[in-house]
């Protein structure tokens, strides 16, 4: 392809993310996976230099831009060479006229911008959102050891984190035999950290409420060291189907799934109730502290949008406690900077169950926000997240 070509076929591919933000369609890297595979003519140079041009634009423009062409301008105004290729070649972007809009750079929407600041976050913390997040693996210490897989793939070991290990970016492993064996799973430092806030034990009962695909499932059956009961329920049927098999190549065999109905979760865990030792909320978010993995989440989210997974995350505490034994703890996790979600939501669950209380928490990284933790990329190289350990007065 040539350059001009390229350029054209990143203005396609963020018109394509733009496209589904605004619709609530797919994610970012879906869309972009889509749009290679109807564009098979395209060499991994060209798919790579694509796909950095277009993510760059992404990362540059907090407010959604009217258009990708728009945001490919602006850029081109400061780099002679993308300029260049605005030349009216065949396959290539239309020449640029006088006067056309470009899109004004910025972290994030306004209103998000003066969310962080509320929550104490400056530009150091939001620009820090927005690098690209490096690759984090969980070593499986049920069936395998750091030095052996770190042998094996290479890597960084987290020198206050016994099981983790990070690579570059752009790192590929997907093949590699540690992840399709469960010897290791990939997993952000920051989310193996906050699976240690739950401190389960060996023998316990622990119940994981949001389990998702079962990232945090698995670390917290290898802190119990495989001995117990894990109870990993959620509403989202594939997603849940994701677990039982990462669970089988882990060797976890204490974790068990359940699919419930949004909105039913007491009636449909009135089995359980009031037994588990350690409740996981890994509640659903707005996901802002996730904006280097997935930076057009920014041009998702809405103040309704908000609104409506906060009254989420408090109906979900209040589930949680009924589900807690009495000298059981809940362990709430949100992927959030804002305090709407984070120390917000847990002061507003204290204030309405005055028999419980915040536990003090000691995690290699992160420092003490409000009523929990908060770890950022800035300050933790680590995705960002609030977490909290609650238990009865």
């Amino acid at each position: 392809m040539t350059p001009a070509a390229r350029t054209q076929a990143a203005i396609d591919l963020v018109d394509a993310i733009l496209d589904a933000a605004r619709a609530g369609g797919a994610a970012g890297d879906q869309v972009a996976k889509r749009f290679f595979a109807a564009r098979r003519y395209a060499g991994s140079k060209d798919r790579r230099a694509i796909r950095t041009l277009a993510y760059d634009a992404v990362r540059r423009f907090g407010e959604p831009p009217v258009s990708a062409r728009s945001a490919i301008l602006a850029m081109a105004d400061a780099d002679p060479l993308l300029a260049a290729t605005f030349d009216g070649a065949p396959y290539g972007p239309a020449p640029i006229e006088p006067g056309e809009p470009r899109a004004e750079a910025g972290p994030a929407p306004r209103w998000l911008v003066e969310a962080f600041a509320a929550a104490g976050l400056g530009d150091t913390e939001l620009v820090a959102l927005l690098d690209r997040a490096p690759l984090d693996i969980r070593v499986n210490r049920l069936t395998a050891d750091r030095d052996t897989v770190l042998a094996e793939i290479g890597g960084e070991p987290a020198a206050d984190l016994p099981d983790a290990i990070r690579l570059p970016a752009d790192a590929a492993i997907d093949q590699n035999g540690v992840l399709n064996d469960g010897r290791g799973e990939v997993q952000d430092i920051g989310s193996q950290i906050v699976s240690l806030a739950t401190c389960a034990e060996p023998g316990g009962f622990a119940i994981d409420l949001c389990a998702g695909g079962g990232g945090k499932t698995l670390a917290i059956a290898a802190q119990m060291n495989g001995q117990g009961r894990i109870l990993a329920t959620d509403t989202d049927r594939p997603r849940l189907s994701r677990l039982a098999p990462r669970a089988a190549r882990a060797g976890v065999t204490i974790a068990e799934p359940r699919l419930i109905d949004p909105g039913k979760e007491i009636a449909m865990l009135a089995d359980v109730a009031g037994q588990a030792d350690w409740v996981m909320v890994d509640a659903p978010c707005s996901g802002t502290g996730t904006w280097r993995r997935n930076p057009e989440a920014r041009w998702r989210l809405t103040p309704d949008r908000l609104a409506r997974v906060v009254a989420t995350q408090a109906r979900l505490l209040d589930v949680a406690a009924d589900l807690t034994a009495p000298a059981g703890t809940i362990t709430y996790v949100v992927c959030s900077l804002l305090d709407d979600e984070g120390a917000g939501q847990v002061t507003a669950f204290l204030d309405r169950r005055p028999d419980w209380r915040a536990l003090p928490l000691a995690l290699p990284r992160g420092r003490v926000h409000g009523p929990g933790m908060r770890l950022t990329p800035a300050h933790d190289s680590t995705d960002g997240f609030f977490v909290a350990r609650l238990g009865r007065a």
